[in-house]
């Protein structure tokens, strides 16, 4: 009893705590300039504006109900804890408000710039064939389900797929607030160990892909990087995303290369070719913002994570399915021993407790 007691104390002065950074009366004022402009007769004249207005304005409503709701349960805790009987049931509800305040400490701390942007992921197998290609599309899917159980949603700008099964490469935007600052810890090495699907004998493979997570910038994100229309080498193709009666007659993809870089991307997913033209410009823009990053990070003295770029051998988790099975994170050695469950999706813990450690060390932010 004298625990859950002092747990409902320490859950309030967190709530304190997280006032002090949580700052409810600006994002109170932001709301209301949301709302007003959804009141502009001619918002929908910008269709994708709005939508991103609307969808921005339902997220911060969200959150900020879940703080003031937070808040009054906890003050009834605490009163509860002093003036009635512990049984289970409260014990239970204690537990489930701490994970909610959990949330919300970690959604106070994604206060980097562009961490409440979209995000653009992209997954790219590594060397091992048909075996890398496979675990490059069940990384996929473990994404695409993660988002759908967040209620963000997901839109392919890119694919290629493999030649016998699996994916080559895939990138895909993630559209929720704060989806760049939950996803940004994914970026890294992910290493399968299993049973061979595509061996008769069976036999234990290693394979490895990698993720790679960037903001969705736009023109107004990044003043100073400039994009000539000279240093872009556009090439048009048509979509290979479709099939059967819907092939594509056309030529609506796009590929472009930044020649004073040899960056190159791809959008191919949209019906028209202007559209692809934009999203692979978005795509553009943030890899060279991600370029720059690296440049910064190469010039500093010290270099203590405070910039870790998504490379080949920067491994962060491993996902074992044979002889045993275990998901492991190497870098806050968070585990699960139901790696069926994660590769549908259930990577929160993985996520939150990176998030956490960050929290603890901020110049790794």
């Amino acid at each position: 009893m004298h625990d859950i007691n002092q747990k409902a104390k320490e859950l309030a002065q967190r709530l304190e705590k997280l006032k002090g950074t949580y700052d409810l009366t600006e994002r109170k004022k932001e709301l209301v300039e949301l709302e007003v402009l959804t009141l502009d007769p001619n918002l929908w004249d910008n269709q994708e504006n709005a939508r991103k207005i609307l969808q921005k304005l339902d997220s911060l409503k969200k959150e900020i109900d879940e703080f003031e709701s937070i808040s009054e349960d906890i003050i009834t805790l605490v009163e509860l804890s002093v003036d009635s009987e512990i049984t289970s049931d409260f014990e239970r509800e204690v537990e489930k408000l701490e994970k909610r305040l959990e949330k919300l400490e970690l959604t106070a701390f994604l206060s980097g710039i562009y961490d409440a942007k979209n995000a653009l992921v992209s997954i790219h197998a590594g060397q091992g064939g048909t075996e890398a290609m496979d675990w490059a599309s069940m990384l996929y899917r473990m994404y695409l389900r993660f988002c759908e159980r967040r209620g963000w949603k997901t839109e392919t700008i890119d694919i290629s797929e493999g030649e016998e099964a699996g994916i080559k490469s895939v990138t895909f935007k993630v559209e929720g607030q704060y989806a760049y600052g939950y996803l940004k810890g994914e970026a890294g090495t992910h290493r399968l160990v299993r049973q061979s699907p595509f061996n008769a004998d069976k036999l234990r493979q290693t394979s490895f892909a990698l993720v790679e997570v960037l903001p969705e910038l736009e023109e107004l994100d990044l003043p100073d990087i400039e994009i000539k229309d000279e240093d872009l080498d556009w090439q048009f193709f048509r979509s290979s995303s479709q099939g059967g009666q819907n092939v594509q007659k056309v030529s609506t993809a796009v590929r472009v290369k930044h020649i004073p870089t040899g960056i190159t991307v791809t959008a191919q997913t949209e019906r028209f070719q202007e559209q692809n033209r934009k999203i692979a410009l978005n795509l553009l823009r943030s890899k060279l913002w991600l370029l720059e990053q690296a440049k910064e990070a190469a010039e500093k003295k010290d270099l203590k994570g405070e910039y870790r770029p998504a490379s080949w051998g920067n491994q962060i988790r491993s996902y074992v399915l044979h002889p045993y099975k275990m998901v492991k994170d190497l870098r806050t050695e968070v585990e699960s021993s139901n790696p069926d469950a994660v590769l549908d999706g259930e990577i929160d813990q993985f996520i939150e407790a990176e998030l956490q450690k960050l929290q603890q060390n901020p110049e790794r932010k």
